[in-house]
């Protein structure tokens, strides 16, 4: 038997090596270690050409210099590579591509190391390469650039001035230069006679490249540029200097034009008066441009722009009404040139004492027909005071109980609200400008795509004060563009997703107190229950916080705004807002039936609206064992067919409970076909991209074990090939595995967790477990984890890869005792682990951070099942925490205590049990357990005095406990070193206690200030 058995395996081995002849020795592989991090890789921000031919995406490194790579379509292997690559672009044509280019790592370390000026640090460079042939031409000292978003061969950049070089030369060999183009000066103008030069001019060189034949133009000291989406029309503002190359000429300031089809520059506005240009805009044709100029000095303290318009045809709409107007018809100069003045302190549609706000962005809409900007009041001239020191100068807040906001928050809101702009438009074909914002209703989104006659309003100026305990509450407006009229059409409403349909025939937005999702009809001036009576819930049912639950989101409106696609758990539903036809689930309950929940894939990022009659792709997550995939539903033309039997079954059940009659009306077209699964396995499937013109299409894939790449494919999904394969280094190290836990908390809740095991884990073994959570985390199964320094947890593929089990539990909770909720749900999880023999019960940590420090914090009170535990950013006192600052924002904590995640559901005063029971401080001298702190000076999240209480309280009762503070960082590790840090120290403190691994010195001596001037770090 064993000969047979020999036999059968070597007859085996041969098989394998006809098909693979080269059978690689089996590689000894090692843990993961912190030298580690820096070179793993991430792929990301792929962009696909318009036909579909190009692919490009970036490999970066945590830390150090990645890579650009450019496939062509079916070929895995990149045509092309640029080190350091980024932000790129490929033409509309899809004949080029262009990028940035960073400047060396190592250089601007060099470069730090050696303290060099802003200006004297290396520079980014810009690639272009014409993708059929090759061509490769690079630019040096690059700041931006643009491309025509629609058409188009040209691009933009603008690049740094250097006054004692030559204008810089492309690289490329074959690089075709022209002269610069001829640049209007003052020359017989007679304004170069009122010009002062400036000693030190500002700007960058303007380089406008014709991709296709190389021919150049150039502009000097332009400070600002845009391009119109056809790429026909350049415009860019430049200030005045001397010009080297004509001797005693002026270069004129002001806004110009550069038509890329006639190569001719226009002056758009020279004006002596003005200073300073800004707000640059173009619509979509190159046809019409806008821009904001002020006649005060770029240094002054306070400066009023006007915002000005000019159509390059030569028509002209109606100007502007102006104050000074006695006439009953608008009367406004048109200036030299036909640009027209369309707002300043004297528009007569502004309030009083208003003008153009310098901060908002000018933008045409889609079709050219108006013009958006902001508006708001002038400030008042600050007077200052130049007779008193500095350090006399009287400095201190006054807090008032009236106040709409808390000093604090006007603090950190301080720079927005001195540049808050109140949304106004300028009608092209009437002339009028038109507030729609106002003090009373600040916020008017603006749909550029949309050219309707209404927008919706959000206020909640009413209920500022009441925020800092029960935030959300909000009014929602109509308000007429042609007059600005503002229609209040809810009060007090808790909503989330309040906007306006794609062609504006609706208001609409989920209403969180009613669980349901509501519409205006505009034209019938009234409101709609668009889901009531659906048998299926729309609102987070898995929502378990005080706070009201949202919506599980929508999808859009088809075209035309004939339906709303709305989500509940697993399946999208169709209601007509007109109510002729009944609610129906696009889906057929397919979603519902196999317990996956189904979202749409939406393809352009800039989408508008839906074509129903395209094929619906949707992404799938399965509840049962967490994995995803990608699936299709084809388009029909009626709907006739609901799928499988099941489906039509299940299809029935729900509409019979609806109340609505449908109309006799045309039949639809829409997605009805039944759901086909393209990808489906153990895995995480997004960020699905398809080609614009063309059927290519790229996705993600990842799990646990295999890290993200990026595969392409077509429409079908019949074939997949894999583009990328980051990360070969993982081969050679011990990496793990992962899977589903399920057990039964103290209340008798079903529960699911993971958990992580070590390669060639053996369940005869006994292993150190670490338990981390944070609220419910079974649904990131199927994730990668990179390998990474810890910012305030412990790394998972890390811990395992060097011995130690992981376990993440869910946490479900309950109105009012989240501390005893988190021991609910972890203890019985670690000892249902405990039961099957592999964890050692001797060598059990626990690891939280924030929320999840919190209840670390708390567990280690009520038991002294762990050995060690590390807890960061923790609240260890309620009773304290309550009516403190989250000095990130400048809120004050109590909503987060009544509403939302700390869930006591009530005030310090009407429930002060619950506040004292639910804090680890108070239960301090019950605490057995080893505890490392890690709380930062400048958290802006959880003050940090809550760290101190609780490092305090443990120090006086003589218990070993350890606290770390980076300085100047926040809620979470920002600064990389620091992060390798926390790392070094965190898995130190695990591996003494749960590994016998020696005492590192700063748990042994601490780390003394002195020591700390020294720069010793004490691992």
């Amino acid at each position: 038997m064993f000969r047979f058995l020999f036999l059968l395996c070597a007859v085996t081995t041969a098989g394998l090596a006809v098909a693979q002849t080269t059978v690689p020795s089996p590689i000894a592989k090692r843990p993961l270690n912190a030298n580690d991090y820096d070179r793993w890789q991430s792929v990301r921000l792929e962009k696909l050409s318009n036909n579909g031919q190009w692919i490009s995406y970036q490999i970066d490194l945590q830390e150090g210099d990645g890579m650009l790579n450019v496939a062509e379509r079916g070929s895995a292997t990149p045509k092309y590579r640029f080190p350091r690559g980024y932000d790129a672009r490929f033409s509309a044509d899809s004949r080029f591509l262009v990028a940035k280019l960073k400047a060396p790592l190592a250089d601007t370390r060099k470069a730090k190391l050696k303290k060099k000026k802003p200006d004297e640090m290396p520079k980014d460079s810009l690639v272009m390469v014409e993708l059929a042939s090759g061509k490769v031409t690079k630019f040096p000292n690059v700041k931006s650039y643009n491309l025509g978003k629609e058409s188009g061969s040209w691009v933009a950049f603008l690049q740094e001035h250097k006054e004692d070089k030559p204008a810089p030369r492309a690289t490329a060999a074959r690089d075709s230069v022209s002269r610069p183009a001829a640049t209007p000066t003052a020359s017989g103008t007679g304004l170069a006679s009122r010009r002062a030069v400036p000693k030190k001019p500002k700007g960058d060189d303007l380089v406008l490249l014709n991709m296709v034949d190389g021919s150049r133009q150039m502009a000097r000291y332009v400070s600002s540029m845009a391009i119109s989406d056809n790429g026909k029309t350049v415009v860019y503002t430049r200030e005045s200097v001397l010009d080297t190359l004509k001797a005693g000429d002026v270069l004129l300031p002001g806004v110009f034009t550069f038509r890329t089809d006639t190569k001719q520059t226009e002056v758009i506005d020279t004006t002596g008066r003005h200073k300073v240009y800004k707000g640059l805009a173009t619509d979509k044709t190159g046809g019409q441009v806008a821009w904001m100029a002020s006649a005060d000095s770029a240094g002054a303290d306070q400066k009023s722009f006007r915002l000005y318009y000019k159509n390059l045809a030569g028509t002209a709409p109606t100007p502007p009404a102006s104050k000074r107007s006695k006439s009953k018809q608008p009367v406004v100069a048109v200036a030299t040139g036909g640009r027209i003045l369309v707002a300043d302190t004297t528009t007569a549609a502004l309030p009083k004492g208003w003008s153009v706000n310098e901060f908002a962005p000018v933008r045409f809409s889609e079709d050219g027909k108006r013009l958006y900007f902001a508006t708001s009041p002038v400030p008042p001239l600050i007077k200052k005071d130049t007779l008193t020191p500095d350090d006399e100068k009287v400095k201190m807040d006054v807090w008032t109980w009236t106040d709409s906001r808390l000093q604090p928050m006007q603090q950190k809101r301080l720079k927005e609200e001195k540049e808050r702009g109140y949304a106004t438009v300028y009608d092209l074909a009437t002339g009028t400008v038109t507030p729609l914002a106002s003090r009373e209703v600040p916020t008017v989104p603006i749909d550029y795509k949309n050219n309707s006659r209404y927008w919706l309003g959000i206020s909640d100026m009413p209920y500022q004060v009441s925020s800092s305990w029960d935030p959300g509450h909000t009014d929602l407006y109509l308000i007429d563009s042609h007059n600005g009229k503002k229609t209040k059409i809810a009060n007090d409403i808790m909503a989330s997703e309040t906007r306006l349909s794609p062609d504006g025939k609706y208001a609409y937005w989920f209403d969180e107190r009613d669980t349901l999702w509501r519409a205006w009809s505009i034209t019938e001036n009234k409101r709609i229950d668009l889901t009531r009576g659906l048998p299926h819930k729309f609102f987070d049912e898995e929502h378990d916080t005080p706070s009201l639950p949202g919506s599980y989101g929508s999808a859009g409106w088809t075209t035309n705004d004939r339906y709303f696609w709305v989500y509940d758990r697993y399946d999208i539903w169709q209601l007509d807002p007109t109510g002729r036809e009944k609610p129906r689930n696009l889906t057929n309950a397919w979603g519902r039936t196999n317990k996956v929940r189904l979202r749409r894939v939406d393809f352009d990022p800039e989408e508008r609206d839906i074509d129903p009659n395209t094929d619906l792709y949707l992404t799938g997550f399965w509840e049962s064992d967490k994995h995803t995939g990608i699936l299709r539903q084809r388009a029909s033309k009626e709907m006739t067919s609901l799928g499988q039997a099941s489906s039509k079954q299940s299809q029935s059940a729900e509409m019979s409970s609806l109340n609505r009659v449908a109309s006799s009306g045309p039949k639809t077209i829409a997605p009805t076909g039944t759901i086909q699964i393209l990808m489906n396995s153990q895995h995480r499937y997004f960020g699905i991209n398809k080609a614009k013109n063309s059927p290519t299409m790229t996705f993600y894939r990842g799990n646990f074990q295999e890290p993200i790449n990026l595969f392409q494919t077509d429409s079908t999904f019949a074939t997949q090939q894999q583009l990328t394969r980051v990360n070969p280094q993982q081969d050679s190290i011990r990496w793990g595995s992962v899977e589903l836990v399920k057990w039964t908390g103290t209340n008798g809740v079903p529960l699911e967790g993971l958990l992580y095991k070590p390669e060639d884990f053996d369940p005869k073994k006994k292993y150190p477990m670490l338990t981390y959570f944070y609220e419910r985390s079974a649904e990131t199964l199927p994730d990668y984890k990179a390998p990474a320094p810890s910012r305030s947890t412990i790394n998972i593929p890390y811990c395992v890869s060097n011995g130690y089990m992981v376990f993440v539990p869910d946490i479900v909770y309950t109105t009012g005792n989240p501390g005893q909720n988190a021991y609910d749900c972890i203890v019985p999880g670690v000892l249902s682990l405990l039961n099957k023999g592999f964890v050692d019960r001797d060598r059990l940590g626990i690891q939280g951070q924030s929320w999840g420090g919190y209840q670390t914090a708390y567990v280690i009170t009520k038991t002294n099942l762990f050995r060690a535990a590390m807890a960061g950013a923790i609240v260890a006192n309620m009773t304290s925490a309550y009516g403190g600052i989250r000095w990130g924002t400048g809120l004050v904590r109590q909503f987060q205590y009544e509403k939302t995640q700390s869930r006591i559901g009530g005030t310090l005063w009407e429930k002060p049990m619950n506040y004292i029971e639910n804090s680890p401080l108070f239960y301090a001298d019950r605490v057995q357990t080893p505890l490392m702190l890690m709380h930062n000076d400048a958290d802006g999240s959880v003050p940090w005095y809550q760290g101190i209480e609780m490092f305090t309280a443990l120090r006086r009762l003589n218990k070993p406990v350890w606290m770390v503070v980076y300085n100047g960082e926040d809620h979470n590790l920002v600064q990389r070193h620091n992060a390798k840090d926390l790392g070094i120290r965190m898995y130190q403190f695990f591996d003494h206690y749960l590994k016998d691994a020696p005492m590192p010195a700063w748990m042994k001596e601490g780390r003394s200030a002195v020591e700390k001037d020294r720069g010793e770090m004490k691992y």
